[in-house]
């Protein structure tokens, strides 16, 4: 069914000698670079190792039904696992997206519905921390604007993961959190007990490696300087220490006021404004090839509804997958895997159309 996968081999080959060379690793982000590689690979060719082991299993065990019909049961039991790892293995060589492995950038921002949807902003939060915690993920808050009944307007945080495997990066789990996150539910400054419907966004963007790779000159940027203002817009500090950059050739506006040093800021700024641009550029390739590859999971719209959350009936509703459970009091506490994985897998699904689809044409 697989054609000889000789040419990644070479490639797993030469990776391993270059990781074996210090030089490699006096580069921090080629280093993690060859590394995510090189475990995409390890996991590749370990399928195709259990796979050509099962082949060689079944072979054998014919042999053996054809002398004694006992045998017959452990042909059918390798026959089935066959298939399950000729999935795998194809499922493995699906291209996979080059940034999976990345760490993330998130932005969440309270939408329609006042201090309704700060307060939704708030759990959002919290459901995205504890998901990163079960996944033993690090969680830093970058910056933080709260509302006045301790809602968040908005709030940029990093999660940054553990592993080289693409398979298992921030990324390659998050980034189909980007859209319109809807809610409803009875507000905590509803006296009447009417359901009311708010909205909160989200934005993911992988995370830069390293500054080198998206560089930003002092003359591509404006930044401004203000003070710091906390719930209901009073100072919170007496100097000049909150930062706002602008990249002027695409609009881009990040805002910083976290910290009370404006240098540690400004750092944070630039930390998010390089994975914004390293998200715009590919949002400008993504669309130069959707004509021959739509993915219905991920979009660039970030005015899209992707998600409900109906706290009365305790159920949660993913518009584009089709996700729907009435467990929501878990997941906000975090169990976001199901529905993540409703994601991966239609997003996978598409890749092996839009494979088919070449395949067939040439």
């Amino acid at each position: 069914m697989f054609d000889s996968l000789q040419g990644l081999r070479e490639e797993h080959a030469e990776l391993q000698k270059q990781l074996s060379d210090s030089a490699i690793h006096a580069n921090p982000g080629l280093s993690k670079k060859l590394n995510r590689r090189y475990a995409e690979l390890n996991s590749i060719l370990a399928a195709e190792d259990h796979l050509r082991g099962l082949e060689a299993d079944i072979e054998a065990a014919k042999e053996l039904v054809a002398e004694d019909e006992s045998f017959r049961e452990e042909l059918e039991k390798n026959q089935e696992q066959l298939i399950a790892a000729e999935e795998k293995l194809r499922r493995l060589l699906i291209p996979r997206d080059p940034d999976d492995a990345r760490d993330v950038i998130m932005e969440i921002k309270a939408g329609e519905g006042g201090a309704e949807s700060a307060l939704f902003a708030t759990d959002l939060l919290r459901m995205y921390s504890q998901f990163a915690a079960s996944k033993g993920w690090k969680v830093e808050i970058l910056d933080k604007n709260e509302s006045d009944l301790g809602g968040i307007k908005d709030c940029q945080v990093a999660i940054k993961g553990n592993s080289t495997e693409p398979a298992q990066g921030v990324w390659a789990h998050l980034k189909y959190e980007g859209g319109v996150h809807r809610v409803q539910r009875v507000p905590v400054t509803e006296t009447q007990g009417r359901i009311h419907t708010s909205a909160a966004g989200v934005l993911v963007f992988p995370e830069v490696d390293e500054p080198e790779e998206v560089e930003i000159s002092p003359n591509e940027i404006r930044v401004d300087v203000f003070r710091s203002s906390g719930p209901g817009g009073q100072s919170v500090n007496t100097t000049d220490s909150a930062v706002r950059i602008t990249h002027l050739e695409t609009g881009i506006v990040v805002s910083m006021q976290n910290e009370k040093s404006q240098l540690q800021n400004r750092e944070a700024a630039m930390r998010v404004l390089r994975a914004r641009l390293l998200a715009f550029k590919q949002e400008a390739i993504d669309a130069e090839q959707s004509a021959a590859r739509k993915s219905q999971v991920r979009t660039v719209d970030r005015s899209e509804r992707i998600r409900t959350y109906n706290f009365p009936e305790n159920r949660i509703a993913d518009h584009r997958t089709g996700y729907k459970a009435y467990n929501l009091d878990q997941v906000m506490d975090g169990a976001l895997d199901p529905i993540v994985e409703s994601a991966i897998k239609m997003d996978e699904e598409a890749r092996l159309a839009a494979l088919g689809n070449t395949d067939s044409v040439s």
